[in-house]
This record gives structure tokens, sequence and C-alpha cells, in this order.
């Protein structure tokens, strides 16, 4: 018995073999489905970003 592993495609929930070319999507439409939604900003990185130093430690303001 074969049992390939799947994750489900973002948009249409259909299951996706880790060996897709599409990872983690099932189909250039849902890719462009996706590229849709940034463009239209229907996603959005509600956290600010924080400045790291080289070694990744975050930087403080002493002032």
């Amino acid at each position: 018995m074969s049992s390939k592993k799947t994750i489900p495609c973002p948009i249409c929930k259909k299951p996706v073999a880790l060996a897709a070319p599409e990872l983690p999507f099932c189909s250039k439409r849902c890719q462009l489905i996706d590229l849709g939604m940034w463009s239209d900003e229907e996603y959005r990185i509600v956290e600010p970003l924080n400045d790291f130093d080289a070694e990744g430690a975050p930087q403080r303001d002493d002032d």
C-alpha cells in the first residue's frame, strides 16, 4: 500500500502531493488566485517587524 503524503491546497483545499511542482497549491489557477489576493491587499501582516542584528538578537533603543 503506497501512502503518499499530501497537504491541503490553501485555496481550494484539494490534497496536494509533496512532490507537486505547484506546491503548496494544487494548480496554476490556485497560484494565480493567491497572487491576486496579495495584490488586492486581502492578506496583511498585522504585527510590526522587529529589527534584528547580525546574530539574530533583537535590537533595543536605550535612549
